[in-house]
């Protein structure tokens, strides 16, 4: 890239000023700092956390993105708050299940081989689950969802464990005791990066006992991530996945 802009700068078709917007790394807004860089560092452009930030933060953070022709992901926003930056900018899709927006404006990320598999023990884990594979997509993963095959009916699992077998690498997503990664990362010689959920009684402290099975683990391959965060259990595997079609 920088040997480009120079070439650009010589030939006089770009200008020192315009030159040095592109080789910026990060823009001001004032309340925030929009790092255009992480793409360059990471594979992936920033991704903006909704909670927190009023609609208008977020209508000017993913104004900036766009400008950059970047694809916008916005977690953690709620749909009163995702409605009101829709009506700015309507091009954003928003998912209920996963509070997330997502608006594609390039299709550099998308990948052409092997899956991700999302396995989800019960229902109520829908929403991390979603945001784990919402997050996935929005990277251009192909995504394949196995839903409420958690433990108490183990025979659910096995239905669909060739597929799930198959994958590049699973997010396996549990609240309650959290054995289910175990469980699969038992069946399947490919990574697995395990998301506890908050869900469940009292002595699940808010996700607490999830996280420390998952951390106990006996299975081989398994990883951890903190209690809730799809978000940070699809990141891992989609950089998996990326790495996987590189070979």
């Amino acid at each position: 890239m920088l040997e480009q802009i120079l070439k650009q700068v010589a030939d006089g078709t770009l200008s020192p000023d315009q030159a040095q917007k592109e080789l910026e790394t990060f823009e001001n807004l004032g309340f925030a700092k929009v790092d255009h860089h992480r793409k360059k560092r990471q594979g992936f452009p920033e991704v903006i956390f909704g909670e927190g930030k009023d609609p208008t933060q977020i209508i000017n953070i993913s104004r900036a993105m766009i400008n950059k022709q970047e694809n916008v992901l916005v977690t953690r926003i709620e749909q009163t708050k995702a409605e009101t930056v829709m009506k700015s900018l309507p091009d954003f899709q928003y998912d209920v299940a996963s509070r997330t927006l997502f608006m594609k404006n390039n299709d550099e990320n998308v990948q052409t081989s092997g899956y991700i598999a999302i396995v989800c023990a019960g229902t109520s884990d829908l929403p991390v689950a979603e945001e784990a594979a919402k997050t996935a997509e929005a990277f251009g993963v192909e995504v394949r969802r196995f839903y409420d095959v958690g433990v108490a009916g183990i025979h659910r699992l096995f239905a669909h464990i060739e597929e799930i077998q198959n994958a590049t690498v699973s997010v396996v997503i549990a609240g309650m005791e959290g054995a289910l990664p175990s469980v699969v990362g038992g069946l399947v010689s490919h990574p697995v990066i395990s998301v506890p959920t908050s869900v469940g009684y009292g002595a699940n402290f808010q996700g607490l006992s999830a996280l420390l099975t998952m951390l106990n683990s006996c299975a081989s391959g398994i990883s951890v991530v903190n209690i809730d965060n799809g978000f940070g259990g699809a990141y891992n595997a989609v950089m998996i996945q990326r790495i996987a079609n590189t070979h």
